[in-house]
């Protein structure tokens, strides 16, 4: 069922935005400070692509520590990506599950969107795993 459903989200909106994750990464990483995240641009757009049988947790709670990511500094990473990039893709999201919520049909690929929205305001600090069985 999740392949059926990545097949579907990857045409009828997957695509695009995934292809959006990957655009503001190669930004990033051209920019040289933006490095980290671009990393994390690039393991978001992925999961943009193909985002059913798998799931955001916070690195701390999958780890049990803090880290660089996860402290003072993934809060002020956070800050400045959502200036420059976050409130963009975030925008492009909710507007993406807008459009999937007109149709009854579109309601799950919708809340993916949502999520992805959420992801998109502080990314930094998550992580991206397979959903457990």
């Amino acid at each position: 069922m999740k392949t059926l459903g990545n097949v579907i989200w990857f045409i009828f909106g997957g695509l695009e935005m995934g292809l959006a994750w990957l655009f503001i990464g190669i930004l990033a990483y051209i920019s040289i400070i933006g490095i980290p995240w671009a990393r994390a641009c690039f393991t978001i757009g992925i999961f943009a692509f193909f985002p059913f049988g798998q799931t955001i947790v916070a690195r701390d709670d999958l780890t049990g520590r803090e880290d660089i990511g996860t402290g003072a500094f993934g809060t002020l990473g956070n800050i400045i990506w959502f200036i420059f990039a976050g409130l963009w893709l975030a925008i492009g999201h909710l507007i993406s599950a807008l459009l999937c919520f007109v149709t009854i049909i579109g309601i799950p690929f919708g809340l993916q969107h949502l999520k992805l929205a959420q992801l998109a305001v502080a990314p930094i600090g998550k992580t991206i795993v397979p959903l457990a069985h």
